[in-house]
C-alpha cells in the first residue's frame, strides 16, 4: 500500500506543478485579453450605455414628474405655513399699533382739551379746581353734568364753570367727591351779561336746547348778529367778562346766542373759586333765633 501511494504522489506531483504554473499565466492573459477587449469595444459599450439610457429616461422621467410635484407642493406649504404665522404676526403688531393710536389719540385729545383750559385767564382775587366730566345726565328737561371734583377737592356751591371757549354753566350741588354742574342751556338757568359791543345789559336764559335766549334787554337796544356776549358781572355769582355765546339771530321770535361751551366736547373744565360760599348760605330767621335764646 505504501508502495502504491508513492508511486501515485510521483505521477500527481508533476502534473499539479504544471497546472499550478499553467493558471497563473492564464490569469496574466485573460488580464491582458479583457484590457484589450475593453479597448476594442469601446465604441460596442458606448453605444450599449445609450440605449440603456434611452429605455431609463421615461421611467426617470415618469418618476421625476411626481417627485418634482411633490417637492414642489411641500415648499408650497411650507411658504403657506411661513405666510400664516406671519400674518399671525401682523396681526398682532396691527392690533399692537391700533391699542397705541388709540392710546395716542386719547392722549391728544386729552392735551388739546387741558390746552384750551389754559386759554382762560382768571382775576387775581379767585382759584381754580380742574375736574373732569363722568357724567351727563341732562335730558329732555334738564341739561346737567357731573364732576368728578368735589368739596375736598375746594369745589363750592355757586362757583362758575368754564373751559378755554367759555362759561358752561354753574356749580349746583357740591358732594364730597363730586359736584353737578347746571349749564347754560338749562331752562332754570338765568345769567346776567353784556353785549360787549355796547356795554348793553342783558339776561341770557336757558330753554333746554342747544342755543340761548338773551332778555330783559332795555328798550331801543341794539344787537345783531355776531355780538359777542359776556358776563355782566352782576349778582357777584360770576366774574364780568367771561365769554357766553355770541349772537346767531336777531328775528321777530327773539334774540339767539348760541354758547361758545359745547356740551358734546366737555371733557375737562375749571371750576372758579371767587368766594360765594359765605353770600349763599341762607340767614338765620328771627323766629330761629328766639328758639334758641329761649332754650
Amino acid at each position: 500500500m505504501k508502495e502504491r501511494a508513492r508511486q501515485v504522489h510521483r505521477i500527481i506531483q508533476p502534473i499539479r506543478s504544471l497546472a499550478q504554473r499553467f493558471t497563473y499565466l492564464g490569469l496574466i492573459g485573460a488580464a491582458f485579453g479583457a484590457m484589450l477587449l475593453g479597448k476594442a469595444d469601446l465604441v460596442v459599450l458606448d453605444r450599449l450605455r445609450a440605449h440603456i439610457t434611452d429605455v431609463v429616461a421615461p421611467i426617470f422621467e415618469a418618476i421625476s414628474g411626481p417627485i418634482a410635484f411633490t417637492a414642489s407642493a411641500v415648499r408650497e406649504i411650507q411658504y403657506l405655513s411661513n405666510l400664516e404665522s406671519e400674518n399671525d404676526r401682523l396681526r398682532e403688531d396691527n392690533a399692537r399699533l391700533i391699542g397705541w393710536q388709540a392710546v395716542a389719540r386719547h392722549l391728544e385729545a386729552e392735551n388739546e382739551a387741558l390746552r384750551g383750559m389754559l386759554n382762560f385767564k382768571t382775576g387775581p382775587e379767585s382759584s381754580t379746581v380742574s375736574a373732569r366730566v363722568i357724567a351727563d345726565t341732562g335730558g329732555a328737561f334738564a341739561h346737567s353734568l357731573v364732576l368728578n371734583a368735589g368739596s375736598n377737592d375746594g369745589v363750592r356751591k355757586g362757583s362758575p364753570v368754564v373751559t378755554g371757549d367759555g362759561l358752561v354753566g354753574r356749580v349746583l350741588s357740591v358732594g364730597a367727591r363730586s359736584a353737578r354742574v347746571l349749564l347754560l342751556t338749562d331752562l332754570n338757568s338765568r345769567t346776567p351779561v353784556l353785549v360787549e359791543s355796547t356795554g348793553t345789559r342783558a339776561i341770557l336764559a336757558g330753554d333746554n336746547s342747544g342755543r340761548l335766549k338773551l332778555i330783559h334787554l332795555p328798550s331801543g337796544a341794539y344787537v345783531a348778529v355776531g355780538d359777542r356776549i359776556v358776563t355782566s358781572g352782576h349778582g357777584g355769582v360770576f366774574p364780568p367778562r367771561l365769554p357766553a355765546g355770541v349772537v346767531v339771530s336777531v328775528d321777530e321770535a327773539g334774540i339767539r346766542v348760541q354758547p361758545f361751551a359745547d356740551r358734546s366736547r366737555l371733557e375737562y373744565v375749571r371750576v372758579i373759586d371767587v368766594g360765594l360760599e359765605e353770600a349763599l348760605r341762607l340767614p338765620q330767621l328771627p323766629i330761629e333765633r328766639k328758639a334758641v335764646a329761649r332754650q
